[in-house]
């Protein structure tokens, strides 16, 4: 077998039925397979995966183990030469992996490879290729500069060595992942991508970040900043600077200060729901470039309603490709005036999110 997606669930039923259906889309043409962990969701995660996707691997924990735990049991029962650590929050387009197969076939001592990473407003995410958070690093981020935290060096749509990749999408040789004894688990939650790939610097092998495609991370729906996130961050990051530098207690001051000051901000940053004056389809397009379509559209919105502000766009993934609808998000995520939402293939219901710190919207048509 080629391929194994590993996908790690835990209470968001619909955000994973649109990351299954995008994936099963992007291995259509390869030897692979679905593997999803469910750590004990209190939702009807599980039940919607033997009702849709019977063919799907499912592992049900009746504990939440955490990411790291979680997802090696995952890779444990994979059968793929390649493995991709992936979000139950995403959506891939249909090449994904087939851009991501060819590139890992021309690189020699192949570490882990990353992608260009999209929030559900089609914003770019920084921490899609990042370098080494050493002490000193860290603690500018923390104080509000990032510039040596992000691999800022690199752009948007570059391919390139990188150090540090986010554990959102992480597609490497299942060799590797065993070479470097997989993911440490004595991280619970947060910091396991950083200790993932710096692992894999440090044994030799060459990381990088693959610009050339994009997915969608609907970031707020796996790493909802609660009442115990500081908490678990701080933890994580005293385990990585443990385990790797050398560490005082003025510089573990600064991380703690920094990190509760960071959680507190992103609190401000609550999702407010836009007012909204329109709503657009967007279903088949046949010989016109979707950018053309929805350009026109939005125009003649704006036109019949006298307003151009807070259009919701619809995409309806029963006639448009996934690889289309990233496109979409990313080429007009730069507007503010619009926010996005997709229509699942065979579903019930359309889902989105308008920002990356707070956790989504589904609107449910019916009961099913």
């Amino acid at each position: 077998m080629k391929l194994s997606v590993v996908i790690l669930n835990y209470n968001v039923r619909h955000f994973l039925e649109l990351c299954v259906k995008s994936v099963q889309a992007a291995i259509k043409d390869i030897d692979a397979e679905i593997i999803v962990v469910d750590n004990n969701s209190p939702d009807d995660s599980c039940k919607m995966l033997k009702q849709l996707f019977p063919e799907v691997c499912l592992i049900e924990n009746k504990v939440n183990l955490g990411f790291s735990k979680a997802n090696n049991q995952g890779v444990q029962e994979a059968k793929g030469e390649y493995i991709c650590i992936l979000n139950p929050d995403t959506v891939v387009a249909e090449d994904t992996f087939v851009q991501l197969l060819e590139f890992a076939k021309a690189k020699n001592d192949l570490g882990i490879v990353g992608c260009k990473l999209i929030d559900g407003a089609g914003k770019f995410l920084p921490e899609s290729k990042r370098n080494v958070p050493k002490v000193k690093v860290a603690i500018q981020k923390l104080f509000g500069n990032s510039e040596n935290y992000y691999a800022n060096r690199l752009g948007e749509t570059d391919v390139a060595k990188v150090d540090i990749l986010v554990g959102a999408f992480m597609f490497m040789k299942h060799e590797v992942f065993n070479a470097i004894k997989g993911f440490d688990e004595d991280y619970f939650m947060y910091g396991e991508d950083i200790d993932l790939s710096f692992k894999s610097l440090k044994q030799g092998f060459d990381n990088y970040y693959y610009g050339k495609t994009t997915i969608i991370h609907y970031k707020g729906e796996s790493t909802l900043r609660d009442k115990f996130y500081a908490k678990r961050f701080y933890k994580a990051m005293q385990i990585f600077y443990k385990k790797h530098f050398k560490v005082n207690v003025i510089c573990d001051a600064f991380v703690w200060v920094g990190i509760v000051l960071a959680y507190n901000f992103r609190k401000k940053l609550k999702d407010q729901p836009k007012d909204i004056k329109a709503y657009c389809l967007m279903s088949e397009t046949k010989n016109d470039a979707l950018e053309n379509v929805l350009k026109r559209d939005i125009k003649l919105i704006s036109e019949i309603n006298g307003v151009y502000e807070n259009t919701e766009v619809i995409f309806d993934a029963n006639h448009l490709s996934y690889k289309k609808i990233v496109e979409a998000f990313s080429r007009f995520g730069k507007n503010e005036s619009l926010t996005f939402k997709i229509l699942p293939k065979n579903s019930y219901y359309i889902i989105g999110s308008n920002n990356s710190y707070s956790r989504g919207e589904v609107i449910i048509f019916e009961d099913n």
